[in-house]
């Protein structure tokens, strides 16, 4: 079935709690292939509640790579991403199987299959005055907090006294973020990387934000604050980049006893909904994903439509 020219892969995406999980196992199985994750988050040992991590018995069901593979100290970055999963593609298309990439960071999605490559970000004085402007008027805390906002992974490696390196971060980002977004883009896959199915899950928002906030409800349920008073405990710093995400980030707060778990929980869910909102927008920026709208779809009628575009991609038997 893998032939030659540009390597095939699926990628199914979507926003947060849409119900990417449950799809990708069910088809890993019935295409007798492996997963390979494509969240950010998945692969800190540790960090299994609050990312929504497969579970055990889904682990054991179906092959996984990037998950637990980084202690909760390390860093991870797109980098790294793309160098892990293009191993792993070209590995499981050598013995015949379509890799299944699924959940995702978008920028890790969009620059692994667009085969971007970060380079070194020229200086922008104009911009860097902007910045330098801003900590005057609002103070350093705030544009440290701008970096965070947007490249968590790099801001829990700096400290706000090294203002310089924030800037440049930030410099950084800026330019990465505008040169992937004036891209040509087409709305076929003739210009990706790789011969690529890129499903895209979606729901209602109404329905998106009830299911975020019923998952978040669970996950304390079973754990979630323990789980970070354990991470705390074992020696992970609150800086560090995986407790930059979003719920890690509110609970340590609260442990810190800087607000109430009832706020933190309330601001884990509105973090969590326009998290939801920012990748939604993000894969704007991506016109070949195949959308499909899952309300009213059962996980078989789901599993369905989405072989249907496997066989209709790769002429798959």
């Amino acid at each position: 079935m893998v032939t030659a020219g540009k390597a095939p892969v699926i990628i199914i995406l979507g926003p947060t709690a849409v119900g990417k999980t449950a799809l990708s196992l069910k088809l890993a199985q019935k295409l007798n292939t492996e997963i390979i994750s494509g969240d950010s988050m998945l692969v800190y040992r540790g960090l299994n509640i609050g990312t929504a991590k497969p579970t055990a018995a889904e682990l054991a069901a179906v092959p996984h790579h990037l998950i637990n593979i980084l202690d909760p100290g390390d860093v991870f970055n797109v980098t790294m991403f793309c160098d892990k999963s293009a191993a792993l593609i070209k590995r499981l298309n050598n013995v015949n199987k379509l890799p299944i990439i699924a959940g995702g960071t978008g920028l890790y999605i969009k620059s692994l299959i667009e085969g971007y490559q970060f380079n070194a970000a020229p200086e922008d004085p104009q911009y860097r005055a902007y910045l330098e402007n801003l900590a005057l008027k609002r103070g350093r805390l705030y544009v440290f907090s701008l970096l965070r906002d947007a490249a968590p992974q790099t801001a829990a490696r700096l400290h706000i006294n090294n203002f310089r390196r924030i800037i440049r971060a930030l410099e950084v980002y800026k330019y990465n973020k505008e040169t992937i977004s004036r891209q040509k883009f087409t709305t076929g896959n003739d210009d990706l990387f790789y011969n690529a199915l890129v499903i895209g899950l979606n729901r209602h928002r109404a329905d998106l934000y009830k299911r975020i906030n019923k998952r978040v409800d669970i996950m304390m349920t079973e754990g979630w604050l323990t789980e970070t008073k354990k991470l705390l405990r074992d020696g992970v710093s609150p800086q560090a980049q995986s407790m930059q995400a979003i719920g890690y980030r509110q609970l340590t707060e609260y442990l810190q006893n800087k607000i109430t778990l009832e706020t933190a929980v309330e601001q884990i869910k509105t973090a969590t909904r326009h998290f939801a909102k920012r990748q939604l927008t993000w894969y704007r920026k991506m016109p070949y994903i195949n959308w499909l709208e899952i309300d009213n779809l059962s996980l078989d009628e789901l599993l369905g439509k989405t072989y249907a575009l496997v066989q209709e991609k790769f002429d798959y038997r």
